[in-house]
């Protein structure tokens, strides 16, 4: 899963088709849906999947691949919405609370940071694979992955990972 925050060609030209990707732009307060569309087609053209950040209606409505809601998203208003057969809606947590609150908002995988990025969120792999252990869902290691530390991310047993810079 790759987060960007802006269209650029050159980075998602080096993708493999397994790759995610998700548009997440909080430094604007208006949503350019023309841009949005624009990363659709592409990403479409290149076969990768697209999902945007916390913007569920729109994301329907231009008919994207999935939802990203992020841990501070606590709101179920999306559950009463009809979505097409292959919608994924996936979410972030950072602790017991969230988690159990991202089961409730029925996401089908769970980001769980921050796994190396040293921030007021991390956790390490210990206190990473509690977390993991306490949700049935599938599990996304989030925040601090680089080449460096993809050998100890296989001890976490995570469905996958997600970042920005490993990607770039």
């Amino acid at each position: 899963y790759y987060f960007i925050n802006k269209f650029d060609t050159n980075n998602i030209d080096k993708q493999d088709k397994q790759t995610v990707i998700i548009f997440r732009n909080y430094n604007s307060k208006k949503v350019n849906e023309m841009l949005i569309f624009k990363i659709r087609n592409y990403c479409k053209k290149k076969s990768l999947k697209f999902y945007l950040s916390n913007n569920i209606k729109l994301a329907i409505k231009l008919n994207l691949d999935g939802v990203y809601i992020p841990s501070f998203n606590r709101n179920f208003r999306h559950l009463s919405y009809s979505f097409k057969i292959n919608f994924n809606i996936i979410g972030s947590a950072h602790n017991l609370k969230e988690i159990r609150n991202k089961e409730n908002q029925k996401v089908e995988k769970i980001f769980i940071s921050s796994l190396f990025k040293k921030n007021k969120n991390f956790l390490g792999i210990n206190r990473f694979k509690l977390l993991k252990n306490l949700t049935l869902k599938e599990t996304v290691a989030l925040g601090g992955v680089s080449r460096k530390n993809l050998k100890k991310l296989k001890l976490t047993k995570c469905f996958a990972f997600a970042g920005i810079s490993f990607f770039e």
